[in-house]
């Protein structure tokens, strides 16, 4: 029975039908789904309940009709998302339709002059909307339903003034009838000119700088309007475009009946409103999207004309329709408060993991890892005036720089580096660095991705994102947590990103989750290619190029192991294990003065952890139960460096018993005889001083040779 719990607990760390849940929650392309289904489920019950319901006249049909209504829809979209309501739609549908009516069937404009003027008379009754919520700041509820009753009124005195002229009067076009009657390859002329205008719609809205204004607004107007977004202009274009929409809606209507008559867009705002909430357009305002409105008009235009087909009319209709919105929008309510919550509490997915055997790092242990005192007096650096110093590196003229809490790179200088300061504001949270060949100095950067400083201080981007892959459900494009970096003799950029899951400020997350989610990735400067050569990775961290250059050092912090990459030579492709079992999670890794490498350890295992990780369910208990810093975490509050061979041999292990000086060490540079010590949670750098270290040797040499 153990080992068939255990086989399980294995297979569920690679697989977990809650995690690929959770991820799917988290999508925002997961948002229309309940209304996909509904839209769904109303098309099946039609189907089954009315007969040739299905055949090609009543999909042609109702599809003609889709298409005026789909415009409407639309138009209430935009004005929704901006956080505004439009209830005069259909009296500006109503108008547009006489409008057009009038113009070429009366007047008998050419057809081109006729389309012209329609859309701006639907823009200029979207400019009086505008106007007055826009400029005036008037409550977009109160100004349409005084507009509709206008609009309304105007239909209602002029339509019947020239009603027997319309319907005597006779105008012939070709694209007058393709408008009304025509197909493209079997579909109705209108619904592509509908599908045209919502591809066109959606790329607005999502990929271009006004779609981002108006669900900016939408979402929160006071920050938008601190961000420098035109709150009045973007309110007022927005409800021209809606008067723009539902006038070529009108204008499809007219071109198809030919007519029109008193209760042309009666109802319309209701129906249109409907549609757009049951999308899953929020009436709260900045979250919609054209396919989340198509989606809710084909719901409700079916739903309706199936309860025409099957007799049922007039009041029960419009109950319907009442007690669809209240679902709507109670839904829409509850989920937008309530969707964060509920996907953390499943996110966060703990699997089974191993770390096998803990050796024994007592002070009296005998072994190569027993506690010593080696870094308890070591010199404090730049006390208080840097803050979490991940890593840190040494330039030729032994000057330091670290990354701060702050986003800031800083300098320190002077005999004794008595002299801090700001080298560069790069932004997001400084982790690895490493030196060029050109002395620019490369940054992994939490949230960013992979920047460069020049000698100047200039700042530039290298990378922030790789190939994605395709069975991924989350986009794992962007780079989330750039951890350490080192580049090899042609110059390519080898680095790490810790997890694709959670981002800087959740990253110990990802520890108690226990499950592969880094990579290695490699970013060729010449190219300007990035690409992802290691996938589902425990933490990967520190990154370090071997000696020969042939390969790279990498630590997985939670898995406690170093493992080797080839990148070149007869072994090209090949991922070893070189050191196991190590007593606490791995961090950075770097060169020796002796060809050997440093090791920092963050975080010291201990047998209540150990144990812990091989508890998915006790884990999952307490993410849940327990307060994060009650959380069982590793031992921080040791520091230790490790120096082991290119084979994996450990030769030493340097300690700061009880982190008198410098607990949990991320990272640790050896230049001129010395060792400077780096942590995450520290205030200062440290340095001791190495007794059989070559006083000569520093980083930038040794990769790339001395200065000429």
């Amino acid at each position: 029975m153990s080992v068939i719990t255990d086989t399980y607990l294995k297979l569920h760390a690679k697989w977990s039908f809650q995690r690929t849940l959770a991820e799917l929650l988290a999508k925002r392309w997961m948002e229309p789904a309940v209304p996909f289904i509904m839209m769904l489920g109303v098309l099946t019950f039609c189907a089954v309940a009315i007969p040739n319901y299905l055949s090609l006249d009543n999909l042609a049909e109702t599809s003609s009709q889709f298409a005026e209504f789909g415009f409407v829809v639309l138009a209430m979209t935009v004005v929704l998302i901006v956080g505004g309501i439009d209830l005069s739609v259909g009296a500006i549908f109503a108008m547009a339709d006489f409008i057009a009516l009038i113009l070429f069937n009366v007047y008998e404009l050419h057809i081109g002059l006729v389309l012209v003027l329609v859309l701006l008379s639907g823009g200029l009754m979207g400019a009086c909307n505008g106007f007055l919520i826009g400029y005036l700041k008037l409550g977009a509820f109160l100004t349409t339903l005084v507009t509709l009753i206008i609009f309304r009124a105007t239909f209602d005195l002029t339509a019947p003034v020239f009603a027997v002229d319309i319907a005597t009067a006779y105008n012939e076009s070709p694209v007058w009838e393709f408008l009304g009657e025509g197909t493209l390859w079997g579909i109705p002329a209108n619904v592509c000119i509908l599908m045209v205008i919502a591809v066109i719609g959606h790329a607005l809205l999502s990929r271009s700088r006004p779609g981002w204004h108006i669900a900016a607004i939408g979402s929160n107007r006071k920050a938008a309007r601190h961000a420098g977004i035109p709150i009045n202009r973007t309110i007022f274009w927005t409800y021209v475009l809606s008067g723009m929409l539902c006038s070529l809606g009108g204008l499809m209507y007219a071109a198809r009946l030919n007519s029109s008559s008193s209760n042309t867009g009666d109802g319309l705002e209701v129906m249109a409103l409907t549609a757009a909430v049951l999308g899953g357009v929020s009436l709260a305002g900045g979250k919609g999207s054209v396919g989340r409105a198509l989606i809710g008009a084909t719901t409700i235009l079916v739903l309706i004309n199936g309860l025409v087909r099957l007799g049922v009319t007039g009041g029960p209709t419009f109950a319907l329709e009442g007690l669809i919105m209240l679902v709507a929008v109670g839904i829409d309510v509850k989920w937008l408060k309530n969707k964060n919550k509920a996907i953390s509490k499943i996110y966060v997915v703990p699997a089974f993991l191993d770390l096998g055997e803990l050796p024994d790092a007592t002070e009296d242990s005998g072994t190569i890892y027993a506690q010593n005192s080696t870094l308890n007096d070591a010199q404090a650096i730049g006390l208080g005036q840097v803050d979490g110093p991940e890593d840190i590196i040494l330039d030729r003229e032994g000057r330091i720089y670290t990354g701060t809490r702050e986003g800031w790179i800083m300098r320190l200088s002077g005999e004794n580096f008595e002299h801090c300061e700001v080298f560069a504001r790069i932004g997001g949270r400084p982790l690895g660095l490493a030196f060029d060949r050109d002395d620019n100095l490369l940054v992994c950067i939490g949230g960013m991705g992979v920047y460069g400083v020049k000698p100047d201080g200039e700042v530039f981007k290298v990378t922030d994102e790789t190939n994605r892959t395709p069975w991924k459900i989350n986009d794992d494009s962007r780079l989330r947590l750039a951890d350490d970096l080192d580049i090899a003799p042609d110059g390519k950029i080898y680095f790490s990103e810790a997890t694709i899951r959670y981002e800087m400020h959740s990253w110990a997350m990802d520890g108690l989750e226990g499950r592969g989610n880094g990579r290695i990735i490699c970013h060729d400067p010449k190219t300007g290619q990035t690409r992802t050569l290691l996938r589902d990775l425990m933490f990967p961290n520190g990154v370090c190029m071997a000696n020969d250059g042939q390969s790279i050092f990498f630590a997985q912090t939670w898995v406690c192991n170093i493992m080797r990459y080839w990148i070149a030579g007869p072994k090209k492709g090949t991922l070893e294990t070189v050191i196991e079992h190590l007593p606490g999670n791995p961090d950075n890794i770097n060169r020796a003065s002796d060809g050997n490498y440093w090791l920092a350890m963050t975080g010291m295992r201990t047998p209540a952890f150990d144990l812990a990780m091989q508890m998915p369910g006790f884990r999952t208990r307490m993410v849940k139960r327990v307060p994060p810093d009650e959380w069982i975490y590793p031992n921080i509050n040791n520091g230790c460096v490790i120096k082991f061979t290119e084979t994996g041999e450990v030769l030493s292990s340097y300690w700061d018993k009880g982190g008198e000086s410098h607990p949990a060490i991320t990272s640790m540079r050896e230049h001129r005889g010395y060792l400077y010590l780096g942590g995450l949670m520290n205030n200062r750098i440290g340095r001791v001083k190495l007794a059989d270290a070559d006083p000569d040797w520093n980083g930038p040499d040794d990769y790339w040779g001395p200065r000429t």
